[in-house]
């Protein structure tokens, strides 16, 4: 009978956290207020460098991924109220758990759920409504010549984002921001993982564009700016991204 009590306890809980989930996630997308985007600077590597980096940050460092978001929303429409707040989060000395490297997909819900306790055991709850959770960890790059994929959750609104300490890499490491954050929304990539070149159409910025080649900006959920049928290029800035229709579809902007 204890055991049988436990287990509907269990399952009353796991209920519980699905429908909060799929709550916040829900709501996050309706676009009825600004969504605020909360970013968690960590030293990913704990070195010198990239505890000095991290002093160094302000909330001026992610404004381009907030102006990127309004420009967008603007495009298609939507600038009335589809924007996002960024806030700049305390030092959080704890890593997340990593992702699984090619991991069944039990072990990729198994990491979700270990991942989203972590963000509730080391972040303070930000006030109600959904809340997007973006922790950056920063690494040396003279130490970390490439760095671990990162992940965006729309479960739990979370991002998890490997990123370099250094200055001249600030445009590229809002470019990535602002992809995983774009998961947590619902958006999906749009590239091939085996080239990683962009898939045609819903990858191109422009498929329309005649002649095709070279694209003149990157889809943000494609990560590149096709360039031929072989090569594409990480856009520099979010000035070089745009976000395209079928990621538009996918977080509620269309």
């Amino acid at each position: 009978m204890f055991k049988a009590l436990r287990i509907l306890l269990l399952l009353f809980v796991l209920a519980a956290v699905a429908l909060g989930a799929w709550r916040s996630k829900t709501h996050a997308v309706e676009w009825k207020h600004a969504l605020p985007v909360n970013i968690y600077p960590i030293n990913g590597d704990g070195s010198a460098v990239a505890a000095d980096y991290l002093r160094s940050l302000t909330i001026e460092d992610f404004k381009p991924i907030a102006k990127f978001m309004g420009d967008e929303a603007a495009r298609y429409g939507r600038s009335d109220r589809a924007t996002i707040v960024i806030r700049l989060g305390g030092k959080i000395e704890a890593l997340p758990p990593e992702p699984p490297r090619n991991g069944s997909a039990l072990e990729a819900i198994a990491w979700s759920l270990q991942m989203r306790w972590w963000a509730y055991r080391n972040v303070d709850p930000a006030g109600p409504g959904p809340q997007v959770k973006m922790f950056l960890l920063y690494f040396d790059p003279a130490q970390n010549k490439h760095l671990a994929h990162s992940t965006g959750l729309q479960k739990g609104l979370l991002g998890r984002v490997n990123v370099f300490a250094s200055r001249d890499m600030t445009k590229q490491n809002n470019v990535i921001i602002a992809h995983e954050f774009l998961h947590t929304l619902g958006a999906t990539d749009k590239y091939d993982p085996a080239t990683n070149l962009p898939l045609f159409p819903e990858g191109y910025a422009d498929p329309d564009l005649i002649p095709l080649l070279p694209q003149r900006f990157a889809e943000i959920m494609a990560g590149r700016t096709p360039l031929s049928q072989t090569e594409a290029v990480t856009p520099a800035s979010l000035d070089d991204a745009l976000i395209g229709t079928k990621t538009a579809q996918e977080i509620n902007w269309q």
